[in-house]
């Protein structure tokens, strides 16, 4: 196990005292980067060393990947539930996880997220598990994402919405009526630095729309910003909008 933080606290070596500690069970990631939030990162690469930490002394949020060694991830958040039912626990997945993730929501986790991870949705995730004044639910006219449990509502009623694109639709809905670069897009959503991948924003701009219930060819919510990107807005969808796509 790994710490990384500035300050100590009494009941867990590294930690702050008015810090969360952010136990990360993923054998790839530390994120580090969160203890420039003020936030006490404690890693374990493995889930033997999870649950190892875990009795140890409890972690205020606990972020476990789904592609965690050792110990199936619906395994442990089992075995953490049945002495901690109210610790947040967030699952990292990526576009293969579907199933666990069905499964480990079944088994008590309290969200999920995209992995590898960005750093903003953690925060997100993390103040509202802390008590934090972090807004868990996004909305733009009658379009509601709730980061924590992972949904994506139109006119109050589930659609599916696949991870990739809930990623693209969170970052749009942070930024809502303002217009975002396909490099800020690419930055964020693919977390790359080069140049946004050929025709993959369009693509999934389109898959989007659908998904939304937004007209394909004129469209009104998700617009396309000529020269610079694109920008979500709370319009009205004209007659011939298709439905959007129910879970």
């Amino acid at each position: 196990m790994t710490h990384a933080s500035a300050a100590p606290r009494p009941d867990r070596p590294g930690a702050s005292c008015d810090a969360p500690v952010l136990l990360v069970a993923d054998p790839d990631e530390d994120l580090r980067e969160l203890a420039a939030h003020g936030i006490t990162v404690v890693r374990a690469a493995d889930g033997p060393s999870a649950l190892i930490s875990v009795g140890a002394g409890p972690p205020d949020v606990l972020v476990v990947s789904a592609r965690l060694p050792g110990v199936d991830p619906v395994t442990l958040i089992n075995s953490v539930r049945r002495t901690l039912p109210v610790l947040p626990i967030i699952l990292g997945i990526g576009t293969e996880d579907a199933d666990i993730a069905m499964r480990a929501l079944a088994a008590g986790a309290t969200a999920c997220v995209a992995r590898p991870y960005r750093v903003r949705a953690l925060l997100t995730l993390i103040q509202v598990a802390h008590g934090g004044a972090a807004v868990p639910l996004l909305r733009v006219g009658d379009i509601e994402l709730d980061q924590v449990a992972h949904v994506v509502r139109v006119g109050g009623e589930p659609v599916h919405v696949p991870l990739r694109e809930f990623e693209l639709l969170r970052f749009l809905m942070q930024n809502a009526d303002r217009a975002v670069t396909k490099h800020e897009i690419t930055r964020q959503v693919w977390r790359s630095d080069g140049r946004p991948p050929n025709n993959t924003i369009v693509v999934h701009v389109k898959r989007l729309r659908r998904r939304l219930g937004d007209d394909e060819k004129h469209p009104a919510i998700l617009l396309t910003v000529r020269g610079i990107g694109y920008r979500i807005t709370a319009g009205e969808r004209g007659p011939h909008s298709p439905p959007p796509i129910a879970h």
